[in-house]
């Protein structure tokens, strides 16, 4: 019972990153097709933030992905890792349970 508990806040944990990433590339988007600008004090503090939180998970997977021109797919790789290793993570608990 405490290692399902222990996953399930890993699983929460997980779901606020997802959340943080989504949320950059929502601003990323906005500030892309100039709907914010980073010369607005609070957009570039909210910016500056969530690089600093998501530049160190997201990098090594940039080193590893090829190329792909103006378009980046490293935070969608990083939301199917993460959820990927919750699955495992529980089913890990569900092996170790039934043992």
């Amino acid at each position: 019972m405490l290692l399902f508990t222990l996953i399930s806040a890993i699983s929460q944990l997980i779901d606020i990153v997802v959340m943080v990433v989504i949320v950059q590339f929502v601003l990323s988007l906005l500030i892309a097709f100039n709907v914010v600008n980073t010369q607005n004090k609070a957009v570039s503090a909210v910016w500056t933030a969530l690089n600093a939180i998501l530049d160190p998970l997201l990098n090594p997977i940039r080193r590893v992905m090829p190329n792909t021109g103006g378009v980046d797919f490293s935070p969608m790789i990083l939301i199917f890792g993460l959820r990927l290793l919750v699955q495992l993570l529980y089913y890990l608990a569900l092996a170790a349970t039934s043992v």
